[in-house]
């Protein structure tokens, strides 16, 4: 079996996507029309603290996702995660042009952590209320202990990661 990421289009048809470390033109793209919601090239998402990929559909830049391997405590943290414009429900009011954009990516970090020897284990934040719902309802997260006025985090580990990731195994 093998790992065969894909997104739905508009007439939810599989899209086969590859997953590639993202490179200085990707994130650079980031900031030309139509601007992504975070700029790529901010101070925060450059240089070696991250891993980070980029996801495409053919030649298309459809997501990009930034990860951290937490050795120490055994999972891959999800730092950051964005769809382009077009697939980009807080940025287009219209139909989506891909769907299953972040489900990809969280797959990606699922098989980031077994990659690594983890268990499959991965943990992130919720930017909004929205989200943390869907993580919880669509994605089997469960909530982690929020200290200080930090964003909602999540772990989804154990069935619900399975769920996931083996939703991309052929």
């Amino acid at each position: 079996m093998q790992f065969k990421p894909f997104v739905l289009d508009k007439a939810n048809h599989q899209i086969p996507v590859s997953i590639v470390p993202m490179g200085q033109a990707d994130a650079e793209s980031t900031n030309l029309p139509p601007v992504w919601q975070t700029s790529w090239t901010s101070e925060y998402l450059t240089g070696d603290r991250f891993e980070k990929y980029a996801a495409k559909a053919g030649d298309e830049l459809i997501a990009l996702g930034a990860y951290e391997i937490l050795h120490n405590s055994l999972v891959v943290h999800i730092v950051y995660m964005e769809a382009q414009p077009e697939s980009n429900p807080t940025l287009d009011d219209g139909e989506p042009k891909y769907t299953g954009i972040g489900r990809l990516m969280i797959a990606y970090g699922i098989k980031l952590s077994i990659d690594n020897g983890f268990a499959g284990d991965v943990v992130l934040e919720a930017k909004t209320t929205d989200l943390a719902k869907h993580y919880e309802r669509d994605f089997g997260a469960v909530p982690l202990p929020v200290f200080g006025s930090s964003a909602s985090r999540y772990l989804i580990a154990d069935e619900a990661a399975k769920r996931i990731f083996f939703t991309y195994l052929a």
